[in-house]
This record gives structure tokens, C-alpha cells and sequence, in this order.
């Protein structure tokens, strides 16, 4: 996993964590499969820009805050 890809998984998890989420409950918000959700959390996935804009909208922060 590269260096950017790490600071999404670990970001994604602190914030999803801060908000109370579980990884369903997110997936759920963010219209997106939960095994998807899973594995971007894990790192088995590197999201496509468009794909990251709908766990920053349903986290109510900017994808720059998840890849920054």
C-alpha cells in the first residue's frame, strides 16, 4: 500500500469513528456496498476521485480532509 493510500484507510477509519459509524451505517449514507466499504478501509481498493466523493459527502467533510 503506498503512502497515500494508507493516510485514506487511516483517515476514512478515524473520521467514520469520530462520527459514531459503523462501516454499514456508512456504506449505507454513502450509497455504496459495505464489502466496498470494507475494502477501502483495508486498503484493497485505490477509489477513483468520483468514488470518494460519496464517503466525504455522507462523513460531511471534503476529499481532501480523506486523502490530505
Amino acid at each position: 500500500m503506498d503512502p497515500t493510500q494508507r493516510r485514506l484507510v487511516m483517515r476514512l477509519k478515524k473520521i467514520r469513528a469520530q462520527r459514531g459509524l459503523s462501516r454499514e451505517q456508512l456504506a449505507d449514507k454513502a450509497g455504496v456496498s459495505r464489502q466496498y466499504l470494507s475494502r477501502l478501509e483495508i486498503g484493497r481498493r485505490d477509489p477513483s476521485l468520483s468514488t470518494l466523493v460519496k464517503p466525504a459527502k455522507a462523513l460531511k467533510v471534503k476529499v481532501a480532509e480523506l486523502v490530505g
